[in-house]
C-alpha cells in the first residue's frame, strides 16, 4: 500500500477527511523549522568534560572504551581486547573508508572479512557515525559502509568512532544528520535505518534478573579516536558563558 493509501486508511478509522488549511499549514511549519525538543543541562560542557561524559556513560551502560592516539593503533588495540576476552583473532568489519584504510600488516594474525554479519560471526568491527554525550549512545545511520547487521548479530561489537563526532544531546545529532545527509530524490535526510545503541543488548523482563546479549551483542567496546586538538583551559566563569543559549542554538541550561 502507498503511504496516501495507508493514511486514508486512518482517516476513515477516525471519521476524519483532510485537515483545515490552517492546521495543514501549522504542522507544516513546525517540520520545516525542525524545532528543538528541551536539552539536558547536563550535556552543557566544555568539550573535554563531554567526551568524558559519553565515556562514563557508555561505561555506566556495561560498554568498555579504548583512547587512542590514532588511527595507526587500531590493529593493536583490537588484538588486544581479543585477547583479554579470550576471543578469536577473526571479525567481520564494516566495509567503511576509514576501516579499509587502515595498515591492518602490523597485526597478520587478525582474519579480516568487510561484509554484512552472518550467523555465526563472532566479532564486529562497526564504524560509528556520532555519539551522545549526554546518554552515552552511538548513532549508526544504515548504509553500504555500515551494514546494521554488524550492530546485531555478532556476539560481540566493537566500535570505532572519533571524539570528534560525540556531540552533547540528541537534538545536536540530528542537527548533524539533517546538515551532513540530503537525498537527491525525495529531498529528505533521513537514512532507511538509523539504530542507537547505548551498552550491549540486554534485558530484565524475566524475574527480573538482567540478561545481557538479549537481543544483540553482550560486549560493546568503544575504540574513541583521539582527533581533536588539545583544548584550551577554561575557566568556571568561562565554562559558564560558553554554556549560554545563543539565538537559534541549544537551549540553556535547566531548560
Amino acid at each position: 500500500m502507498s503511504k496516501d493509501a495507508i493514511l486514508g486508511a486512518i482517516r476513515r478509522g477516525l471519521k476524519r477527511g483532510p485537515l483545515p488549511a490552517d492546521e495543514a499549514a501549522m504542522l507544516e511549519g513546525r517540520i520545516a523549522r525542525h524545532p528543538r525538543h528541551l536539552i539536558p543541562a547536563r550535556s552543557r560542557l566544555p568539550r573535554p568534560e563531554q567526551v568524558a561524559l559519553f565515556i562514563k556513560n557508555v561505561e555506566k551502560e556495561f560498554g568498555t572504551v579504548t583512547r587512542l592516539p590514532d588511527l595507526t593503533v587500531v590493529p593493536e588495540a583490537v588484538a588486544e581486547y581479543l585477547a583479554a576476552q579470550n576471543l578469536p583473532a577473526r571479525i567481520v568489519t564494516a566495509p567503511h573508508p576509514e576501516i579499509e584504510g587502515i595498515d591492518w600488516s602490523t597485526r597478520p594474525m587478525i582474519a579480516r572479512e568487510a561484509r554484512r554479519a552472518r550467523d555465526g560471526d563472532l566479532v564486529s568491527l562497526q564504524h560509528g557515525w556520532a555519539g551522545v554525550a549526554e546518554t552515552g549512545t552511538i548513532l549508526f545511520p544504515s548504509d553500504a559502509a555500515r551494514p546494521t547487521t554488524l550492530n546485531l548479530l555478532p556476539d560481540t561489537e566493537i566500535v570505532l568512532l572519533r571524539a570528534s563526532r560525540v556531540v552533547g544531546a540528541y537534538e545536536e545529532a540530528w542537527d548533524l544528520l539533517r546538515a551532513e545527509r540530503q537525498d537527491a530524490v525525495t529531498g529528505g535526510f533521513m537514512p532507511r535505518n538509523l539504530m542507537f545503541v547505548t551498552g550491549p543488548s540486554r534485558s530484565a523482563d524475566i524475574e527480573q534478573t538482567l540478561e545481557l546479549g538479549a537481543h544483540g551483542p553482550r560486549r560493546l567496546h568503544v575504540l574513541l579516536i583521539e582527533d581533536e586538538p588539545a583544548p584550551r583551559l577554561t575557566t568556571p566563569a568561562e565554562a559558564r558563558a560558553e554554556a549560554v543559549a545563543q539565538p537559534g542554538g541549544p537551549a540553556a541550561p535547566g531548560d
